[in-house]
């Protein structure tokens, strides 16, 4: 299946398109290859060209908007997998199966609303549009729990839940030590 045609599914019929991908054999590499890597450069893509044409004399130059978009790219490269490997991890706790690749199916498919509304930031004033659908991308995710990780359907919501939970716990763990990595940095170069 195409990109195009896997984003729209799994956005527009996530119910009947989340067997369709547990049932599908593919790796990690073909996985980030063939999706993670395209669908996740939207929104740094987006968001840097709306700088390009929105935001000029605001004090962010080009070169600084490149590296935040590149550096954001990253960080969205190395999420899914992190969060895959929580998902897999938590999968057995609820009747599920820890599967690497399952998890990262489950990860990379409910990021897909997200990703896709990234295009809404080239026009800042409908950045809500992606915030939307990255809301939505929640009901993706317990959507696949059943069929992707064998987690069984009445406790499907509570794995969902832990799981994101977990997410924005890892996500403000890891805020502060950047935060503090760089605010040391910058300490120690007023210095």
């Amino acid at each position: 299946m195409d990109i195009v045609a896997r984003a729209k599914n799994i956005i527009l019929s996530p119910n009947s398109e989340w067997p369709v991908i547990a049932a599908e054999q593919t790796t990690v590499k073909d996985l980030y290859q063939g999706y993670i890597a395209p669908l996740s450069a939207i929104g740094p893509v987006c968001t840097f060209l709306a700088l390009l044409f929105f935001a000029r004399g605001v004090g962010v130059g080009v070169g600084a908007g490149l590296v935040a978009a590149i550096v954001i790219y990253v960080i969205n490269l190395a999420a899914v997998y992190v969060v895959a490997l929580i998902a897999q991890f938590l999968a057995p706790q609820f009747g599920g199966r820890a599967d690497i690749v399952g998890a990262l199916k489950l990860v990379a498919y409910a990021y897909t609303p997200a990703w896709v509304g990234g295009v809404f930031n080239l026009i800042p004033l409908l950045g809500i549009l992606d915030l939307l659908l990255a809301l939505y991308g929640f009901y993706v995710l317990y959507a696949g729990v059943t069929p992707v990780m064998n987690v069984p359907k009445e406790r499907a919501a509570v794995f969902t839940i832990v799981l994101v939970v977990a997410v924005i716990i890892m996500f403000f763990v890891v805020s502060a030590i950047v935060g503090a990595i760089i605010g040391a940095g910058m300490v120690g170069m007023m210095h």
